[in-house]
Formats: C-alpha cells, structure tokens, sequence
C-alpha cells in the first residue's frame, strides 16, 4: 500500500540478501548482524560488498545504497549504522 517492493532473503548467486528495498527508482540493501558484547562496526556493511549483493540490481540503471545495521545481542539496539552509495 506504501509503494514499496519489499524483498527478504532476496537470493543471488553468493547468498541471501537480508531485505531488499525497491522505491522511487531506487535499490536499498540491507544487512543484518546480531553482535555480542564486542561491536563488530562495519562487518554487515562490508558483507553486502564482499558478497557482490549489488550486482543483482546493476542492470537496473538505478542509484544502489547499501545499508549495513548492527544489533547488541545484550541490550538488544543498534549498535552500528552505516550507509554507502554502491559503485
């Protein structure tokens, strides 16, 4: 109802996308990652690169954002948030 392309565990060739967001001409991907009592800054955003998440959508023509989120398993909040225009 919102114009929203929603997309969980969107599957690639490298592996499962945690979701998938397509809006208003643009592609956001989005990692996941539950840490423990040691933040792991920047690990779910280096994922989506390191798994080429992005090369599914290319063709698309596009603007891709990668959007790595990190959760404490202890407290249970983000821990990390980092946003990156992909290439």
């Amino acid at each position: 109802a919102l114009g929203l392309d929603i997309r969980l565990e969107d599957a690639t060739n490298q592996g499962r996308i945690d979701m998938t967001v397509l809006f208003n001409g643009h592609v956001f991907i989005f990692e996941f990652k539950v840490v423990g009592t040691t933040p792991a800054e920047g690990h779910a955003l280096q994922q989506i690169k390191d798994m080429g998440y992005a090369d599914k959508y290319r063709a698309r023509g596009e603007p891709i954002h990668l959007i790595g989120v990190e959760f404490s398993k202890d407290s249970r909040n983000i821990t990390g948030f980092e946003v990156e225009a992909a290439h």
